[in-house]
C-alpha cells in the first residue's frame, strides 16, 4: 500500500483513464471512453488543483455526467444515413408503380423488380396490367391497380 502512496493522485486517475480507454477497444460499446476521458478529466483537475479523494470523486462524477451527455449528443448528431432504406429493401418499394409480367392468380403472383423477383399479394390482374405498391407485409409486397 506504501507503493501507491508514492505515487501522486493524478496518474492514478491517468493510469485509471488508460485502462477504460484501452478496454473499450476490447470491449467496444462506445460507453467506456467517456467514463477514460472523465478520469483523464479528473486528472487534469487533480494535477492543477490540490483536492482530497472526496474531491476527486465528486470531480469524477461530474466529468463523467458532461462526458456521457456529450457523447450520447454526439452520438444523435450521427444517426442519420443517405440510404434510409439499405437494409429494408421490401419497405423502399412502397408506392412504386410496376408492370405484371404475369397475371395475379387467387391473390398471388410475382414482379421483377430490378434483378429481383418479388412476391405479390393483391387482386387478381391480368398480365401487363400496372400495380402499386401498397405496403408490405414481411417479405410479400401488397399490391392493388396503379
Amino acid at each position: 500500500m506504501s507503493m501507491l502512496g508514492d505515487i501522486s493522485p493524478y496518474w492514478l486517475w491517468f493510469a485509471m483513464g488508460g485502462v477504460l480507454l484501452v478496454a473499450e477497444t476490447i470491449v467496444p460499446g462506445a460507453f467506456l471512453v467517456w467514463f477514460g476521458l472523465a478520469a483523464l478529466a479528473t486528472g487534469l483537475l487533480t494535477l492543477v488543483a490540490d483536492m482530497g479523494w472526496q474531491g476527486q470523486v465528486l470531480a469524477f462524477a461530474g466529468c463523467a455526467v458532461v462526458a456521457v451527455l456529450i457523447g450520447r449528443r454526439i452520438a444523435l448528431r450521427g444517426g442519420g444515413t443517405d440510404r434510409p432504406f439499405l437494409n429494408r429493401r421490401a419497405e423502399a418499394q412502397v408506392g412504386r408503380v410496376f408492370t405484371l409480367e404475369a397475371p395475379i392468380a387467387d391473390g398471388a403472383g410475382h414482379v421483377r423488380i430490378d434483378d429481383s423477383v418479388w412476391r405479390i399479394s393483391g387482386p387478381d390482374l391480368p398480365a401487363g396490367a400496372k400495380v402499386i405498391v401498397l405496403r408490405v407485409d414481411g417479405a410479400v409486397l401488397l399490391v392493388g391497380p396503379a
